[in-house]
């Protein structure tokens, strides 16, 4: 609708997780860099976490498209408390056979395929996202999975990405033979108020367009009301620039974004994580934790 009003070739705040629009934060980086060290040194397992919208997904696809080709990649995306049996996801994800077989006949047919992958020097890496949604008996299945190895090679590595809850997780009594597996973790941060500036001329920038469409008193307004949070950054953004399509605006304000907000409000599904906890969103804190955001190598 507005891309030719605004000179884009594409919309540069689709909510699609798309790694070719990956703003390349400090924070963004770390995380990258950690996963990419964890697949350069066969690390068993890596946890990488962060409150909804932060970008973790696409941060995963970004790793996919300059993932190695020797690497064979399995993806669990729909983890849920029902889960079910965990092999049979397993296979699913490396679209191996699974109907009919009894626990046994799965375990088997899937150390089958990772020896098979090992003999043709292969490595094999697991990816299981919204892995928060795991329970505690599934988690521990998958540790005793990871059992599997070659020599001094670790024949399945396992990244587990999900929101701050898995964390909590991981910290259960009866996960501590799971946590100590743990070589690398990260927990990603919504972006502060310059990374959004930033954040906004860069996806406006690979769409074509004018980095400079939104003045830094706007940017700053998607800062207030997003809390920092890429996906609700390209919530407002992208109807900001319905409305100001509507008002033949040649330029985003502040104005413009606050009153997208306050329409957004209005139906009380826009909420930023301050508002969820009571604050006021306009005057955002800096999100805390009980954990810290550097990151853990071990």
């Amino acid at each position: 609708m507005y891309e030719n009003f605004y000179g884009l070739r594409e919309k540069p705040f689709s909510l699609l997780p798309d790694p070719s629009f990956l703003y390349p934060s400090p924070k963004h980086r770390m995380a990258l860099v950690l996963l990419e060290y964890s697949l350069m040194n066969q690390a068993g397992f890596s946890v990488i976490t962060g409150e909804i919208g932060t970008g973790k997904t696409t941060l995963i696809r970004q790793l996919l498209n300059q993932i190695d080709r020797d690497v064979t990649v399995g993806l669990i995306s729909n983890t849920h408390r029902s889960f079910g049996e965990l092999l049979q996801w397993v296979l699913m994800a490396f679209n191996l056979e699974y109907a009919g077989k009894d626990k046994v006949g799965l375990y088997q047919t899937f150390v089958d395929f990772l020896i098979k992958e090992y003999a043709r020097n292969r490595r094999t890496v697991l990816i299981i996202d919204e892995a928060q949604n795991m329970a505690s008996e599934t988690l521990e299945e998958l540790r005793m999975l990871s059992n599997v190895n070659a020599d001094k090679d670790q024949v399945l590595q396992v990244f587990l990405v999900g929101q701050a809850g898995l964390r909590d997780l991981l910290r259960r009594p009866d996960l501590e033979q799971f946590a100590q597996r743990i070589s690398v973790d990260y927990h990603l941060e919504p972006l502060n108020a310059q990374e959004t500036r930033d954040y906004i001329r860069h996806r406006l920038t690979v769409a074509g367009g004018n980095p400079e469409l939104f003045d830094n008193t706007a940017s700053e307004a998607v800062f207030r009301n997003s809390g920092g949070v890429p996906r609700l950054i390209n919530l407002l953004c992208d109807t900001t620039l319905v409305f100001g399509y509507a008002e033949q605006a040649k330029r985003i304000t502040a104005e413009l974004v606050e009153e997208v907000a306050r329409e957004k409000r209005k139906g009380g599904l826009f909420r930023t994580s301050q508002q969820a906890d009571g604050q006021d969103s306009a005057e955002p804190e800096a999100p805390t934790t009980s954990t810290s955001t550097h990151p853990v190598v071990r």
